[in-house]
């Protein structure tokens, strides 16, 4: 994995699809401006819990929210636990927004009908994850979420996986002492190969106690569009929980 420093970071990947509706257009020029994270131009370190408008229980982190549906619905859930979404994918942070505030086009120039507020909670990243992770302390997250990343199949692209060598000390380092490093992929590959380096680290610890553990999803487990699409295609998810010992 290549180091994550700005000047030397490489991302595969896209940043964009396609066009994006005016009502989320909108959302994105007003509202994403009042969530995103920066990063300290001087090189200092971002403190998670002053993001937020209130004094969080916990801080998590999503990294590749996809659609946002999880997000979102997690954020409901949990409205004392700030949580922070990293996604490049500029149209996935839309449907993000889109999510938290219930909003849709009213048809007139685009302009968003917006019934719920629930942002309060939810700071949003838009760049790759690798920039926000120099800028954040140790032992600032109690929850990591890496849900159906990208598995990059091919041999030659492995070094590409989000979960490998490169990332998982520093993944290690954000999170607390117990803290969850939550794993989910319909690709088996990805999971092989997750399971490789994770139980291989020495900063982590598998919490299955049986095949039900990872066949069957966490308790408070929220479903998204990409799930239900891979399980209707006869793919089945498999769910990893790590624990940082």
């Amino acid at each position: 994995m290549v180091a994550a420093t700005a000047h030397k970071i490489k991302f595969f990947g896209r940043r964009k699809g396609k066009k994006i509706r005016p009502a989320r257009a909108s959302l994105l020029d007003e509202l994403l401006p009042k969530l995103a994270v920066k990063i300290p131009e001087d090189g200092g370190k971002i403190t998670p819990p002053l993001l937020f408008p209130f004094t969080p229980k916990e801080v998590w982190l999503e990294v590749g929210f996809g659609g946002g549906e999880h997000l979102a619905e997690q954020a409901r859930r949990n409205p004392k636990v700030g949580i922070i979404g990293a996604e490049v994918f500029i149209n996935g942070v839309a449907s993000l927004l889109a999510h938290l505030t219930d909003s849709h086009d009213d048809g007139a120039k685009g302009t968003p009908v917006i019934s719920q507020d629930r942002t309060d909670n939810v700071r949003i990243y838009n760049d790759d994850v690798r920039l926000l992770f120099e800028a954040l302390p140790d032992a600032c997250l109690s929850r990591i979420f890496v849900l159906f990343p990208d598995p990059w199949p091919k041999k030659r692209h492995e070094g590409r996986r989000f979960i490998g060598p490169g990332n998982l000390p520093t993944l290690a380092r954000l999170l607390k002492k117990g803290g969850e490093l939550r794993v989910a992929s319909d690709d088996m590959t990805y999971i092989r190969w997750s399971l490789q380096h994770l139980t291989a680290s020495p900063f982590f610890a598998w919490t299955a106690k049986d095949s039900s553990d990872w066949n069957n999803p966490p308790a408070d487990w929220v479903n998204t569009r990409y799930e239900q699409k891979a399980i209707k295609a006869g793919r089945k998810p498999i769910y990893l929980s790590f624990r940082k010992v």
